[in-house]
């Protein structure tokens, strides 16, 4: 299962990739760190792909992800090069059709959303995307075409309150920018947002679901029913 979920993951960033496809390096040319980045080192000698990643991602902020699709030895390989661990994210699965069921906010309205401006600017906030980075996330989201699912929560004024982005490939769904607007969390709408998404997956006939957590908010999604199958550990260069 984890080669799958991994897989899935490299194959989302690379959709945020402006330009030809350089294998594990990505580059959306976005000031956001995790939306530039190496996806795994896998036959290739450390320090020739750090020099190729500096190469490529020149001027902006960048991520290196490590993890269990990646070489042994690289975590060390990359810190001997001058890279910063800068933290540790697990990778959670769940059955879809095992998974708890929590209760949907009141005053809440969760449906899909085709306005990708209005998408990206509400998970923008929450995710430290600069303002004026928004029309050229906009721009890249849009080139996923129909492989992605939006998701939005809407107060009865209309306001988002809280964003996710579904991913299905290979018989899997992976969560990405599940976020609450500041002033509306701790209200049950990040795992409401989950639910919504699941719920359409079982729709679709996948079995599975996954997301890489913040340690923060792994307590939430295992009350949901997923459980660590692996880590992700990233790194500044």
């Amino acid at each position: 299962m984890i080669e799958t979920v991994l897989a899935a993951h490299r194959s989302y960033l690379r959709g945020w990739n402006d330009g030809p496809a350089t294998g594990d390096v990505y580059r959306s040319g976005l000031p956001h760190a995790p939306l530039n980045g190496v996806l795994r080192v896998a036959g290739q000698e450390p320090d020739e792909a750090y020099a190729q990643a500096c190469d490529v991602l020149a001027g902006v902020p960048r991520v290196w992800w490590v993890g269990a699709d990646s070489d042994p030895g690289t975590a060390g390989a990359l810190e001997r090069l001058g890279a910063q661990p800068t933290a540790r994210l697990p990778v959670m699965v769940a059955e879809v059709a095992a998974a708890s069921v929590v209760p949907d906010p009141s005053g809440v309205v969760i449906d899909e959303t085709r306005d990708i401006d209005e998408f990206v600017t509400a998970y923008a906030k929450v995710s430290g995307i600069p303002a004026e980075a928004v029309p050229r996330a906009a721009e890249r989201e849009k080139a996923f075409g129909h492989g992605v699912l939006r998701l939005a929560a809407r107060l009865p004024d209309g306001r988002i309150a809280g964003t996710t982005e579904a991913w299905f490939t290979d018989g899997l769904v992976t969560l990405y920018f599940v976020g609450t607007a500041p002033d509306q969390r701790r209200h049950g709408i990040g795992a409401a947002l989950t639910q919504a998404v699941l719920r359409r997956a079982a729709v679709r006939g996948i079995p599975m679901a996954a997301l890489t957590s913040t340690p923060m908010a792994v307590p939430v999604y295992e009350r949901m029913g997923f459980h660590e199958v692996g880590q992700y550990q990233l790194y500044a260069f």
